[in-house]
């Protein structure tokens, strides 16, 4: 079954897409990605994670052609940013 693992860093975007087992799941997708062993700074297992925007537990079974993304914390307040855009 084809899925995407993606995990964006301020400066690029990781994509890695994989073919795994029916019945894997999100965090074996994200293991067999081999995104941890990329990043071994970033401790993988706090970040959120998602399926195409959706939030979702790690141990959701995955689809066919899903993508599972990994959220880093947000730096900023999406209310601050827009207002520090907006020079107000």
């Amino acid at each position: 079954m084809r899925v995407e693992v993606v995990f964006a860093l301020p400066d690029r975007q990781v994509l890695e897409a994989l073919d795994v087992e029916a019945g894997a799941t999100v965090a074996e997708a994200i293991s067999q990605s081999g995104i941890e062993r990329r990043f071994p700074e970033i401790d993988m297992s706090v970040l959120q994670v998602g399926i195409w925007g959706r939030p979702a537990e790690r141990s959701r079974v995955l689809r066919e052609d899903d993508r599972v993304e990994i959220y880093r914390p947000l730096e900023t307040d999406p209310r601050e940013a827009r207002r520090l855009k907006a020079g107000v």
